[in-house]
Order: C-alpha cells, then structure tokens, then sequence
C-alpha cells in the first residue's frame, strides 16, 4: 500500500478540514465537502503525474462536484436561512465547551474517515488500473447521487418557504423522507465500486471497504436523529403521523418506515 500518497491526501484533508477549529460542525460539514473536493483535486493532479485515465479524469472531477456543491450549499444555508442558522447556533452552544484535544481528535478522526471514503479512486491511480466498464458505471452512480441530492436540497428549501409548520412531503419526499442522505448513499456506492476492479491485495480492499461502511452508517444513524427530532416537533400532526407512516425512512420500495422505534 502506498503510504506516502495516502499521507498526501490525509494532510489535504487535514489542512482543508481545519475550518472545524472555527465551528466545530465544521469538521462534519463545510471542511467535509471542502476537504472531499480537495482530495479530488489532488487525485486529479496525482492521476497527470503518475497514472491517468478518461475514467480517473471522470472520478476525480465528480468528486471535486460533490464537495464543493456540498460546502457551497452548506454555507449559503446558513447564512441566508434564519432557522437553520439559530439550529446551527443551538447545536453549537452545545459543544463550545469542548477541549482542545477532543476538537483535535475529531479533527484527525474525520480527516482519516475521508481518506478512507476517496481512496478507491486512489488505489486506481496508484495501481496503474485500465479503464473498463467498472469506474463508468461507479461515476454514473455518483452523479445520480449528486443530482438526487441536490433536487432533494432545493425541494425542501422550497416547501418549507410555503410551510415551516410541516416538513417536506412533495417531489422526491414522496418516495423516501431522506432523499438527501440516500443520495450521500448514492454517491459514495460510486466511489466505491469505481474501486472494484483495482485492489491489489485484501488490505486495500478492506481500506476503502472501512470507509465506505463507516458513511453509510453515519447516514442510516442521520435518518435515524431526524427522525426523533421531527417526531418532537411535528409527532402531534395527524398529516405528519399518515405521511411517516407510509413513506420508506431511507430507501424507495423497502418498507422501512422508522429507525427510532417508533
């Protein structure tokens, strides 16, 4: 395994995440996306250096869309929405009080995580691997991720102008309560099967395999708090109550319904 390329992208991540000393949600939000489009770039700047194909091209650029879409919606959210500024307020007078070693533990700790999450794309490039059908159909499933995510973003944006007393329950809310995490789903599937054909032994495989479990229960766990919080604000509304209980939680066609238990 190359370390050193590894430690490259670990030290982008860990520079670009940094803005979580600034707020600490930073580190799971804002630096996130900026730190996965960083660590794009410079997988797109490896790939011309070392190894490049049409594909890694592909990948590194999709990559470099999702975070820099993901950190630019965030910041504009909360700078121009009230409600979601106050949230962000609340949530963050929470966690003021934390020490310095602890914001430097999740510094690092979410630094390693995106490593983990981008480094299919990695082992591509460092192991010199030829494009086949396996990184197309992995880009595709990333750009399907984005564009959900992004219709999910502006969807709710726009119900909650005309009703801030329910939450989103047109377009893409029809088919799952959570159409943005599944496209946080959507998009790092991608990633990861862009990987499929180029591990060169079980570690690198187990490497990104880490990663990509690791997004997708901190997703499922994500639903999972929405949902308590929305049952707290909204649980008393029968129009809520018909809505959740017919609608997936996550996932379109599973009847999985709710993730808190209730």
């Amino acid at each position: 395994m190359n370390i050193q390329g590894l430690l490259i992208l670990f030290i982008v991540a860990l520079i670009f995440s940094s803005v979580g000393f600034y707020k600490f949600v930073y580190f799971m939000s804002v630096g996130y996306g900026l730190s996965v489009a960083a660590i794009g770039a410079c997988l797109l700047i490896m790939g011309f250096s070392n190894y490049s194909t049409m594909g890694i091209v592909l990948g590194s650029l999709v990559m470099i869309i999702y975070g820099l879409r993901l950190a630019g919606f965030l910041i504009y959210r909360e700078y121009k929405n009230g409600i979601y500024k106050k949230v962000l307020k609340d949530a963050s007078a929470n966690i003021t009080s934390l020490s310095l070693p602890v914001k430097c533990a999740m510094w690092i700790g979410m630094s390693l995580l995106y490593v983990l999450q981008t480094s299919p794309l990695f082992f591509r490039i460092d192991n010199m691997t030829d494009d086949n059908a396996v990184i197309y159909v992995g880009c595709a499933i990333s750009l399907i991720g984005i564009i959900l995510e992004t219709l999910a973003d502006l969807q709710k944006s726009n119900q909650k102008k005309i009703r801030v007393d329910m939450v989103a329950t047109k377009g893409l809310y029809k088919i799952v309560r959570c159409p943005n995490y599944l496209g946080e789903i959507l998009f790092w599937t991608g990633v990861f099967v862009e990987g499929f054909t180029a591990y060169a032994n079980p570690g690198q495989f187990i490497f990104a395999l880490i990663g990509y479990v690791i997004i997708v229960y901190v997703m499922i766990d994500s639903a999972k708090r929405l949902e308590i919080k929305q049952n707290k604000n909204y649980g008393d509304k029968d129009e809520y109550k018909d809505y959740v209980n017919k609608t997936p939680i996550l996932f379109p066609f599973i009847p999985l319904y709710h993730l808190s238990g209730k």
